[in-house]
């Protein structure tokens, strides 16, 4: 499955429900810019309220749902 999502900058590649019950969408931030495919550029909606981002510069961000937070910036520094 592939969209397109004009003026946001990425085309989904997949969407659906992994079988813990969590929504997950892979992303593609190459389509209409000059930037290489990242293949880890998803997130996470959590049944429990939490969620994850991995992005496409290498920095990931994880909700816990209950106020706490964690950033990692891109290379994991």
């Amino acid at each position: 499955m592939s969209s397109n999502n004009s003026g946001k900058g990425y085309s989904v590649t997949s969407t659906g429900t992994n079988s813990q019950g969590n929504h997950y969408c892979s992303r593609d931030y190459s389509s209409g810019n000059s930037q290489p495919a990242n293949s880890n550029s998803y997130h996470y909606s959590n049944s429990n309220g939490s969620y994850y981002y991995s992005n496409p510069n290498g920095s990931t961000y994880y909700n816990t749902g209950d106020g706490g937070s964690k950033y990692t910036a891109p290379g994991g520094k």
